[in-house]
């Protein structure tokens, strides 16, 4: 039987290969081996396991997985959490593990799935078997009943301010229009006034000077005959 080490169990191994996701460790009193992923080589990014590790080298690991997976058994390790000069142990509580793992879980690979493109217009509804929509969006219950979509209360009030605030824009552009030709209608009537008064009032000033021309004139008349008669 391997003695195979515990969960979490820290012990130092030799590196019996080093490839390019990682670096196998010999298991002291075992035949078997675990890995180490570049990713557990060092707290800082690791390009390479070469950069890190040689063949040969011993180093300080602790177990952070045991499965078996197609009837083989796995064991992962990992070097960032164990102090390589003392053998102690930097995440007791296991901390660092816990957030890679949560990591690994959040991520998902997309690239194997195809990427359908479909127009909504051309889709026929499962459900229903109405077109314009997918099965997820159909408001249609088993029994028969639909339902549509009730616009919210907030875009009403939106649309009625809309068109208050448009109809009061038209009405002021209105009166201005009104105010502006009354004002040019004032301004041509007041301009032909007093061209008409100025024309006007010429030929009446000739008159006045040509009747007292004409006083005057019998004026001097008058007294001249008075002279004569004695």
């Amino acid at each position: 039987m391997d003695n195979v080490p515990e969960l979490y169990e820290i012990f130092k191994g030799e590196v019996a290969n080093v490839t390019d996701y990682g670096a196998f460790i010999k298991i002291p009193g075992c035949t078997k081996q675990g890995l180490v992923h570049k990713t557990h080589m060092s707290s800082s990014h690791v390009d390479h396991p070469s950069e890190v590790v040689d063949i040969g080298e011993k180093v300080w690991v602790k177990v952070i997985g045991n499965e078996i997976k197609d009837g083989k058994q796995k064991i992962s390790l990992s070097m960032k959490v164990v102090n390589q000069g003392t053998g102690n142990d930097i995440d007791p509580n296991n901390v660092v593990l816990e957030q890679d793992a949560r990591k690994r879980r959040e991520f998902k690979d997309y690239s194997k799935q195809k990427i359908i493109l479909e127009a909504v217009l051309n889709t026929v509804c499962k459900k229903c078997g109405c077109k314009g929509h997918f099965a997820n969006d159909c408001f249609v219950q088993p029994g028969g009943t639909k339902y549509s979509l009730v616009p919210d209360e907030d875009e009403d009030k939106e649309d009625e301010t809309k068109s208050k605030k448009t109809a009061k824009k038209k009405k002021k552009q209105e009166k201005k229009r009104k105010k502006h030709s009354r004002d040019k209608e004032t301004s041509e009537s007041e301009s032909s006034s007093t061209s008409s008064s100025d024309s006007n009032s010429e030929p009446a000033k000739k008159k006045k000077r040509h009747t007292e021309k004409a006083k005057k004139s019998s004026k001097k008349k008058k007294n001249k005959k008075h002279k004569r008669r004695p």
